[in-house]
């Protein structure tokens, strides 16, 4: 039962945030006199040891105290008389809810860092081949072309919503539990608001924000549910960029060569390179997944307030952390280490089938309505085939065959400069464009 039963094994690594919570409640107790100045400054001295011992690896964690709160309240007890008092106006619940609280914006402040980290690279991936043109495809089928910078600021975008995500999460954290107690709170007096600005939960003006039921307080998963939808949201991004630099990478495509350091060879066949990194990313996608389903799981069928089950709430947050943090590692490895591959883009994006469309804008621009427009583009590209020849080869006469409106300067659609160059449009792939979203973004990431 001692095995079943204990978390210390997991919960362990919440101890820096048990500590600093330990030592505000004890600056509380002390502040509305429930116990001396001078027992504060032991358990703090006390608290400061243990995490001192903790962190250099010396502390002995006794799988029999169950978790990380009694430990550290055990080996205080025995070295600090005075810290018998200090569970004063105080239960696990809403001891745990603070630690975790705690951890939650520790947790996002780190993974927001990460995926800064990530744009950089992605940036400086950007503004190098920012000249490069690439087919952008839809179905996975060739569409039309864009500035590969272009389809590089897309993923960045994808990570700025993990930033926000993330930075929301942290902003549902900030709000002290610490007063709650197990489920009614406490007839001592005590003073949240103090506890909550030792614990730095405060608003953008430093005003304490405490939370204003204690049933729902030990009871409340929301932030933890939030923490993983936000990691499973970045990890299906990861996955899709990952999928994104595999096609990539294939022999068919051969746009990028990938990092050999993120790559292994195979068991067999002496040629192989498989993309590992992107692969695992792909795989690790699930696993961020699982571990919402887990908690959503976990929560749905539990009556107010606290129930034993909730002690498995941490190793998904956990994992989710963990695998988030080295993925946003290896994604940013992968793509500060990739290699383009110029010539093999300029090849696909040479494909004038992938202005089509353009060619159907001309005709739009000589009166002709789309629908019409897009019918006698089609007809055009049939034509092209039937006689396979490239659709910019064929004659002016056989085009205006279809469409009276054709002119002489017809072909002109197929130069790529002046295709591009008419993407002018807020979020569209033109030179100017893309030029401006990378100024945006050296901005945004410079600070």
């Amino acid at each position: 039962m001692l095995r079943f039963s204990e978390s210390v094994s997991f919960d362990a690594r919440l101890a820096p945030f048990d500590i600093a919570g330990s030592k505000a409640h004890s600056a509380m107790l002390a502040h509305v006199g429930l116990i001396t100045t001078e027992e504060r400054d032991e358990i703090h001295r006390g608290l400061s040891e243990i995490e001192q011992q903790i962190a250099a690896g010396k502390f002995t964690w006794n799988l029999q105290l169950e978790d990380v709160h009694m430990n550290i309240e055990q080996a205080l007890t025995k070295r600090i008389p005075a810290a018998a008092k200090l569970h004063t106006a105080r239960s696990r619940n809403d001891q745990v809810a603070t630690d975790m609280r705690l951890w939650f914006k520790h947790a996002c402040a780190v993974l927001v860092d990460k995926l800064r980290g990530a744009q950089r690279a992605l940036l400086a991936v950007a503004e190098k081949e920012g000249a490069v043109l690439v087919p952008g495809y839809t179905h996975l089928q060739r569409a039309q072309p864009v500035l590969l910078a272009h389809h590089l600021l897309a993923w960045m975008e994808m990570l700025d919503r993990d930033v926000q995500r993330f930075e929301a999460v942290s902003s549902q954290a900030n709000w002290c539990p610490l007063g709650s107690g197990a489920i009614a709170g406490t007839t001592l007096p005590i003073d949240r608001e103090f506890t909550a600005k030792a614990l730095g939960f405060v608003d953008e003006k430093g005003r304490p924000r405490v939370t204003q039921n204690s049933m729902d307080t030990v009871a409340d998963r929301d932030v933890f549910i939030a923490f993983a939808t936000a990691c499973a949201t970045a990890g299906v991004h990861f996955s899709r960029i990952a999928e994104d630099l595999i096609i990539w990478s294939s022999v068919e495509f051969k746009f990028i060569e990938l990092p050999d350091a993120f790559c292994t060879g195979s068991s067999l066949m002496p040629q192989k390179k498989n993309p590992d990194s992107c692969e695992l990313l792909r795989g690790k996608s699930a696993r961020l997944q699982g571990n919402l389903h887990t908690l959503l799981t976990l929560t749905k069928g539990l009556p107010l307030t606290y129930n034993r089950d909730l002690q498995e709430d941490k190793p998904p947050v956990f994992d989710s952390f963990d695998q988030t943090a080295i993925c946003i590692d290896v994604l940013a490895g992968t793509l500060a280490g990739m290699q383009v591959i110029t010539s093999r883009c300029e090849d696909a994006v040479s494909d004038p089938l992938l202005l089509a469309t353009d060619l159907a804008d001309y005709l739009v621009m000589q009166g002709v309505p789309f629908r019409e427009a897009h019918h006698a583009v089609g007809a055009v590209v049939k034509l092209a085939e039937e006689n396979n020849v490239r659709l910019d080869h064929l004659s002016t006469e056989s085009v205006r065959s279809v469409h009276p409106k054709f002119g002489d300067d017809w072909a002109e659609v197929f130069d790529l400069k002046r295709a591009m160059s008419m993407r002018r449009g807020t979020g569209m792939p033109g030179p100017g464009q893309v030029k401006k979203q990378l100024a945006r973004w050296k901005r945004t990431l410079a600070r």
